[in-house]
């Protein structure tokens, strides 16, 4: 899958799913219109985390910055529906007009504490609905799969090499530059958002030569620094043979061996003899990479036995955002949801909005999220409610009238280090692989009451809450 250039004229009109201009019109027939606010949360944070590292929002600035219909849309809308060509009209002249709040990227965030808050005119807020959620559903679940990786290696590098097998492969260099991998091997990712571009070589170089010291030799004589790849054929038989190589170039061209990789086989023993090898060859500061399948589990089991690896190369498991069968982790998708709060009609009156539905209940009113000093814990409350003592507000405003607020989109270097300092800030506890005790999120007493009132206006039961904010208190819960 190809994504389309960050700087190419998009016609984004288009980018929603049918029902979203099916409902924009039986809202246009009706008269309604008012205000409107939703919330983009997740209910649950991926791969076992505590946590979620928040990413995507540059893209989702960009999406609603350029939602418009093109005439090309509008004659495909009318092939496809009977709309009122006047309905056709005010769709050619719709752009987003309201306000956007958002965690900034690079942020940390814990399940249902609203990640963007959009309030704008129904229409607007609806049909913006998921080309929100798929620009940081994904970005967010690959930012918080790299973080995950990076913490596993325990301060050694990881490089991304996911672009072969990545469904997007730009958000994935991106998002996994955010989350801590150093370096992508995506070289168009590494052009457009000025990332370091790493990699070896590929076993068909190896293959090439009719044996492995003759490619050997040629990799090291094109090259003034230079890696080499171990296990075309046999690992323990191509140390000894790089190993006389690089001593030969290295005496006769001044060329170092940087770095050996290994692909495959057992990475911990193969990894030990390597180590060894190149220590007793006086090639001390030849470091020893790793990949192959790896994920945070495999490169945790490997740094807590000890593995001499220097860094790690990360694919698949990273591009696709995957979980681990093995761990009994789910990965794959983030499941962001976009839910209406609040409605103001025509004549000023808010009318708070709740969906009754079990676990997937949702909560009314316009929100705003405080961090309790540092990760003592967060409170989701109603935004007219007053801050918390020693309360930080995690929203913060993004774009206003349709417009992007200046410094909205800081270089990706910013949200990168922003990131990094708040991964570093999180308690251990929450950064385990797996969460024993999820994060202390409540709700606070004005939201708690909003939510009974609502939901018993609606018909549902009360709602009894839980101690802890753990979990969204469900109406009608016993």
């Amino acid at each position: 899958m190809q994504e389309v250039p960050a700087s190419a004229p998009v016609s984004t009109g288009l980018f929603t799913d049918l029902y979203h201009p099916d409902a924009a019109y039986v809202a246009w027939r009706a008269g309604r219109n008012g205000l409107t606010t939703f919330d983009l949360y997740v209910r649950r944070a991926p791969f076992g985390s505590a946590y979620l590292l928040v990413a995507g929002l540059e893209d989702a600035l960009r999406f609603v910055r350029r939602f418009r219909y093109q005439p090309a849309d509008l004659r495909y809308l009318s092939q496809i529906r009977d709309y009122h060509p006047n309905f056709l009209e005010a769709l050619a002249a719709l752009r987003f007009t309201g306000e956007i709040l958002a965690m900034p990227e690079g942020s940390i965030a814990f399940p249902h504490e609203p990640l963007l808050r959009v309030t704008a005119p129904f229409i607007e807020a609806l049909l913006v609905e998921s080309g929100l959620l798929q620009a940081i559903n994904l970005a967010t679940l690959i930012a918080t799969k790299a973080a995950r990786i990076s913490w596993a290696a325990q301060g050694r590098r990881v490089a991304e090499f996911a672009f072969r097998r990545a469904q997007a492969p730009f958000t994935v260099a991106r998002s996994a530059y955010i989350g801590g991998c150093a370096s992508t091997s995506f070289l168009a990712a590494a052009e457009r958002y000025r990332l370091p571009a790493t990699g070896t070589i590929p076993h068909a170089l190896v293959q090439l030569f009719d044996d492995e010291r003759e490619a050997f030799i040629a990799v090291a004589e094109t090259y003034n620094r230079y890696t080499i790849l171990l296990d075309t054929y046999d690992v323990r038989r191509a140390i000894q043979t790089v190993i006389g190589v690089a001593t030969d170039v290295q005496r006769r061209r001044g060329h170092t061996l940087t770095a050996v990789r290994l692909d495959s086989g057992d990475l911990l023993t193969d990894s030990r003899f390597v180590r060894q090898a190149l220590d007793e060859a006086g090639l001390t500061q030849t470091r020893v990479l790793a990949s192959g399948d790896l994920d945070e589990f495999s490169i945790a089991e490997l740094v807590a036995n000890g593995a001499p690896i220097d860094g790690f190369g990360v694919g698949t498991n990273l591009g696709v955002g995957a979980g681990s069968l093995a761990h009994g982790v789910e990965g794959g998708a983030l499941g962001g949801v976009y839910k209406e709060g609040l409605y103001v009609d025509e004549t000023g009156l808010e009318q708070p909005r709740i969906k009754l539905a079990g676990e997937k209940s949702t909560w009314p009113g316009k929100k705003q999220v405080y961090r309790i000093g540092a990760y003592e814990s967060d409170v989701i409350q109603l935004a007219c409610e007053p801050p918390p003592p020693n309360g930080t507000p995690l929203l913060q405003p993004v774009m206003r009238d349709g417009k992007v607020l200046s410094g909205s989109s800081p270089p990706l270097s910013e949200i990168r280090e922003r990131a990094q300092e708040n991964l570093a800030a999180l308690p251990e506890e929450s950064k385990a692989l797996r969460s024993e005790h999820p994060y202390p999120v409540h709700f606070s007493p004005g939201l708690l009451a909003l939510r009974r009132r609502t939901a018993e206006a609606a018909g549902g039961a009360s709602v009894v809450p839980e101690s802890d904010g753990s979990a969204a208190p469900e109406p009608g819960a016993k």
